[in-house]
């Protein structure tokens, strides 16, 4: 029989939620029915390493070859015939997102707009084609690449104004379906374009618990010697995670005289204005960068406690995987935390602010029979979700509904 031919594209395999649960799915198919390519726009990332031997990984889109290029190697690339565009290109871009502090969303659109004309189409016809993640990936997929059906995930909401719904519209219109991550997402995603609520579908990100285990067990952990609590966040070093509540509320407990150290893996843009509140405030024994592990879930094992200081997340696949490992977890009350979290059960679920986080964590630190009945209650909850991949199996063997244009 033949197989069909999928192919996944993402903006790189880096440890972020998304990504993950890209990894997780991949291990579960079968392949014995499917050919999978995987498109990147930017290689070299930890989570590479994880990947199915099955999982063909594309060759490098040519512009993102080019915009690696130090400044000085483009322009002599630049002043060749076939460079100019991509240099232009590169120039547009740059000067579009100077000094501006654009939101993910915002970038990409301004991303797009500058390079879409310099990167080339994938010639290959697909049967499905699956732009994994919200912005570059969807855009890519729906102006690049030749399928019979196509697929949009959308991972997370950012705030969008008038002007930049109207811009994606043009490529949403393209894809047969948009996948919701979370219950919430999905209502997000209703509001702002109330013409596809038809064709928007929930499919939770993928969480395997076997596999997730069997890591755990695997590598390297906290290597410093401390007998105390060890706190842990996972997650890239960005004002979505809400990095400024977690920083106040570990200088609130070391205020206290707590014994215990918060470390954080994950990188991001916020990592110099992140050490430098650690600097200031005297934290440098408490409020520990380990930066970016292949593997996190030996971390996560060892963790007495898990937190997560999100303003918003799509589902917050970090936290599935503390519980997974039977990790009480702290949590704000972001809109799709309910998803997963029952207040006082698996956890606590707090206002988003340093004061309720740093409480809550005082609460777990401190009364026994609490922590010890969450623990309970996680080694005998549900684990995982990997019945998702039978939405996904669903999904992709269906008849298309149509691309759902609106104009």
């Amino acid at each position: 029989m033949k197989k069909k031919q999928l192919l996944f594209v993402i903006d790189s395999l880096d440890i972020a939620g998304a990504e993950k649960s890209l990894v997780s799915l991949l291990s579960m198919l079968d392949y014995s029915q499917y050919s999978v390519d995987l498109q990147l726009f930017s290689y070299g990332n930890p989570l590479e390493e994880l990947l199915p031997k099955d999982v063909n990984v594309l060759r490098p889109i040519k512009y993102t070859t080019f915009a690696q290029k130090s400044l000085i190697k483009s322009i002599k690339y630049g002043l060749t015939k076939q460079g100019f565009l991509m240099l232009q290109s590169r120039v547009k871009y740059s000067m579009g997102i100077y000094k501006r502090n654009f939101h993910n969303t915002k970038r990409a659109i301004v991303y797009w707009k500058s390079v879409s004309k310099v990167i080339e189409t994938n010639p290959k016809l697909y049967d499905v084609a699956i732009s994994y993640a919200q912005g570059v990936p969807t855009y890519y997929v729906a102006e690049k690449v030749n399928a019979k059906v196509k697929y949009a995930w959308v991972n997370a909401i950012y705030s969008i104004d008038k002007d930049d719904i109207e811009y994606q519209k043009n490529y949403y219109n393209r894809f047969n379906r948009i996948i919701a991550v979370s219950d919430s997402v999905r209502e997000e995603l209703g509001f702002r374009f109330p013409y596809y609520k038809n064709k928007i579908k929930v499919i939770y990100d993928i969480n395997n618990p076997d596999f997730i285990n069997r890591m755990a067990n695997i590598g390297g952990s906290f290597s410093d010697i401390f007998d105390g609590i060890r706190i842990l966040t996972v997650g890239r070093l960005t004002s979505q995670k809400g990095f400024d509540i977690a920083l106040e509320s570990c200088k609130k407990l070391k205020e206290k005289d707590i014994h215990f150290k918060w470390y954080v893996l994950g990188k991001g843009p916020l990592k110099s204005e992140i050490e430098q509140y650690i600097k200031e405030h005297g934290l440098s024994e408490h409020f520990i960068l380990l930066g970016v592990k292949t593997n996190p879930y030996p971390y996560f094992r060892d963790a007495d406690l898990y937190v997560q200081t999100s303003k918003f997340e799509g589902f917050g696949l970090a936290i599935a995987e503390a519980r997974m490992l039977n990790v009480p977890v702290v949590t704000t009350r972001f809109d799709a935390v309910f998803n997963q979290m029952i207040h006082e059960k698996n956890g606590l679920v707090v206002d988003i602010n340093a004061d309720a986080i740093s409480d809550a964590i005082l609460r777990v630190i401190n009364d026994n029979e609490l922590k010890g009945n969450i623990i309970n209650y996680l080694q005998k909850e549900k684990k995982g979700n990997p019945e998702e991949i039978e939405k996904f199996y669903s999904l992709i063997e269906q008849l298309p509904i149509g691309s759902g244009k609106v104009v």
